[in-house]
């Protein structure tokens, strides 16, 4: 860095360039984006309340807040006809509860979908709600019928306002390395999956994401789950520009982390504002979580790798096309989300993008975003595609050949 680079002038325009971007956004999406927030009446907070009031036999049941630890023994000490038969009245609560048995989340989380799509149902024929009312309800509706297809696995439902959502793809009881995709704005339980752009919703991205790893490592027992269980902001406005949001979803990541079942180690990969939430949770992660790449990242809440307080490898990528990079990299007074982590001073292992195309095509398949994404997922850190074709992003890795 020269002078003139950190010189106080020159940092007085960057925050004058942030704060100016900043305010195109609050003018034509911040405020909408907040306003869009509202959703349908908070059905997690019945539940809760329910709960709360419920025994099984003459013992209270647990602080649903309580440690992943306190809650596996406390279904531990039930057996299997008593959880069931708690999670088919309380699904909403048991459905969400890190600690909780996986297979009976995803059995709580059907019966809290199908309850909620009969609401839907409900609501489309009430003649006091606007046409537009309807409408949402009809759409809701629709995506609710398509969670509770045979063979899906919903390991997180909510759908109070926007609603929030998490799929495993694969045995997350089995697997000997788990892939969670963190990803960015606008993403809520309408925008989980896509018939059109596939790729750049959460389901898409956990499908690819998921052949690619079995593709590169047959024997190797994977799990990927899509992980919309955090509100992220609505649109590019300015819940995107600050880490309000990000800090709330780091809280939910540390716990989906902390709760996960057996000793599989674990992989994030963080998309756009996901890299926000990532970067928040990194110094609290649990151990096994290995390794924590980005794409298309607008700054991870700090200056260095090093300072995001992470034993996990950190790695980095964007696309030469991704409008991302026009972003004003750096932090002003909670606005702005710090350094790009593609750049060599901040320290990430930057990673080729090559084939992906724009700020939503790095899960596409045949990107070799894709193909580095699966090899980090699975372990095979030797035949990742660093950037620029050298082998720096490869070095120091035990087991990883360097070029």
């Amino acid at each position: 860095m020269t002078a003139f680079d950190s010189s106080p002038t020159l940092n007085v325009w960057r925050a004058l360039l942030a704060l100016a971007v900043v305010f195109v956004l609050l003018a034509t999406t911040g405020w909408t984006a907040v306003r869009h927030q509202r959703g349908p009446v908070d059905a997690r907070v019945t539940a809760l309340a329910a709960w709360e009031q419920a025994r099984v036999g003459h013992r209270a049941l647990p602080d649903p807040e309580s440690s992943p630890g306190v809650l596996a023994g406390f279904f531990s000490s039930l057996g299997a006809r008593k959880a069931a038969s708690l999670a088919d009245r309380h699904p909403l609560v048991v459905g969400n509860l890190n600690g909780a048995p996986v297979t009976l989340r995803y059995r709580a989380n059907r019966i809290a979908l199908d309850q909620a799509r009969q609401e839907e149902k409900r609501r489309m024929r009430d003649g006091r709600l606007s046409a537009e009312g309807r409408h949402e309800a009809s759409r809701r509706m629709h995506r609710y019928e398509s969670l509770l297809r045979p063979g899906r696995q919903i390991l997180a439902f909510d759908p109070s306002g926007k609603g929030r959502v998490a799929e495993v793809f694969g045995d997350l009881d089995r697997a000997r390395r788990v892939s969670v995709i963190v990803p960015g704005v606008d993403t809520n339980l309408l925008t989980f999956e896509r018939s059109k752009r596939k790729y750049s919703a959460p389901v898409g991205m956990a499908q690819s994401l998921y052949t690619a790893e079995r593709a590169a490592a047959p024997s190797v027992r994977t799990a990927v789950i899509a992980w919309a269980d955090y509100t992220s902001p609505a649109g590019v406005g300015l819940d995107a520009s600050t880490g309000r949001l990000a800090a709330n979803g780091a809280n939910r990541l540390v716990a989906l982390t902390g709760a996960l079942p057996g000793r599989a180690e674990v992989s994030l990969f963080c998309h756009s504002y996901g890299s926000v939430v990532c970067g928040v949770a990194a110094r609290e992660l649990p151990g096994r979580v290995r390794d924590m790449a980005v794409a298309g990242s607008p700054g991870m809440r700090a200056e260095t790798a090093a300072q995001l307080g992470t034993d996990a490898r950190v790695w980095a990528m964007r696309d030469s096309d991704d409008w991302i990079e026009d972003v004003p990299y750096l932090e002003v007074g909670g606005l702005g989300h710090g350094a790009d982590p593609v750049t060599p001073d901040f320290g990430a292992r930057v990673l080729s993008a090559a084939g992906a195309v724009g700020h939503t095509g790095y899960f596409e398949p045949g990107t070799e975003s894709l193909s580095n994404f699966a090899e980090i997922g699975v372990g095979s850190y030797r035949t990742v595609s660093c950037e620029d074709g050298n082998s720096a992003c490869r070095s120091g890795i035990y087991g990883a050949e360097v070029i």
